[in-house]
């Protein structure tokens, strides 16, 4: 029985404890302490809610400064070092918040600019606290000691360069959206860039350029008179040329890389009527320097019709009338270099 009580009492006192260590956080023992700090941006935040216009904007800019002094005070009372180095987990924290306020919009609280300069915003906030001597009421500015100014250097160089390299990240993260036909090249050979997804075999945008101009072209060939289809291929060159135009700015708006691709028929006579060739010609930057380019063959053959003879007792024969007939690969052919010569 008392072996119980010993368990219970024991419970209690745990319980005793975290409510006494909650209690000595939330409730400060000065009104001049970090707690204050943090209930003042509470407050803030909370009366920027129901504020308009300017008066907003200026009580939750407060809100800021009392939770970013709140939080430095806090996490520099008994500061837990970064692993390696003398930088207190609290600049960390602090740089973050910093960042934040100063680099977030309204559309996304962090962006790229407030994580690219977390590192070096938080090395600055580590080394200010060197440039100071004394106490908080009774302080000066002072020049660091050689080894303190040494470890200064150290510390803020290697956080701008891992600044630098966060923002060659987002750098090539935006050129492989605004330009995805980048993702077919070989990084194989590369030290900045590892492609952790399989690798595009063909340039998506290509394939929709020549997917899409293809029923345009036999919109303006099929069961046209042979005629007019020779005349249209003799002016392939300005015909194609507007098709591909529309279809660059209607399916490739939305891209940077609109720009870099180029739309170029060849028309090459055989036995039976003509081959044309729609190309899509990468413009842009490659490893192969000669470039690339995708093809989709179109077959042009003339087909006889004959005209219906309204007149059952004529004698004259019927005149047959050749039409085109366009049958073009289902499949688009990427082939390496540039692209052949006009014929």
């Amino acid at each position: 029985m008392n072996l119980l009580f010993k368990d219970l009492f024991g419970i209690f006192k745990i319980f005793e404890d975290v409510y006494e260590r909650v209690r000595k956080i939330l409730i400060p023992t000065t009104a001049y302490s970090w707690q204050t700090f943090i209930y003042l941006s509470v407050f803030s935040w909370v009366m920027s809610y129901f504020a308009t216009g300017y008066i907003r904007d200026i009580i939750a800019l407060c809100g800021w400064l009392f939770l970013i002094a709140g939080t430095a005070w806090y996490t520099t009372d008994d500061p837990l070092r970064v692993p390696g180095t003398f930088m207190p987990v609290g600049a960390v924290i602090t740089g973050f918040l910093v960042s934040v306020f100063a680099f977030s919009n309204q559309e996304d609280v962090i962006t790229s600019r407030t994580v690219v300069l977390w590192p070096t915003i938080s090395a600055l906030i580590t080394a200010i606290p060197e440039f100071i001597e004394g106490s908080d009421t009774d302080s000066k500015t002072r020049i660091p000691k050689p080894d303190a100014r040494q470890k200064i250097i150290v510390l803020v160089a290697s956080c701008m360069m891992i600044s630098c390299w966060l923002q060659f990240y987002f750098v090539l993260d935006k050129w492989l959206q605004e330009y995805p036909s980048l993702l077919a090249e070989n990084f194989g050979r590369s030290t900045f860039v590892i492609t952790r997804e399989e690798q595009q075999k063909i340039p998506t945008n290509g394939v929709v350029i020549l997917d899409r101009l293809q029923p345009l072209v036999e919109e303006q060939i099929a069961e046209r008179p042979w005629s007019e289809v020779e005349r249209w291929l003799l002016e392939a060159n300005v015909r194609v040329g507007q098709l591909g135009r529309e279809v660059l700015n209607n399916n490739l708006a939305q891209y940077e890389e609109k720009a870099l691709w180029r739309v170029e028929p060849r028309v090459v006579n055989n036995k039976s009527g003509y081959r044309l060739d729609l190309l899509s010609i990468w413009t842009g930057p490659t490893a192969n320097p000669r470039g690339y380019f995708l093809r989709k063959s179109c077959q042009i053959d003339p087909v006889a019709t004959t005209p219906i003879n309204t007149t059952t007792n004529s004698r004259t024969p019927e005149e047959k009338k050749a039409v085109a007939e366009i049958q073009c690969d289902r499949l688009n052919k990427l082939f390496s270099g540039a692209a052949p010569p006009q014929q």
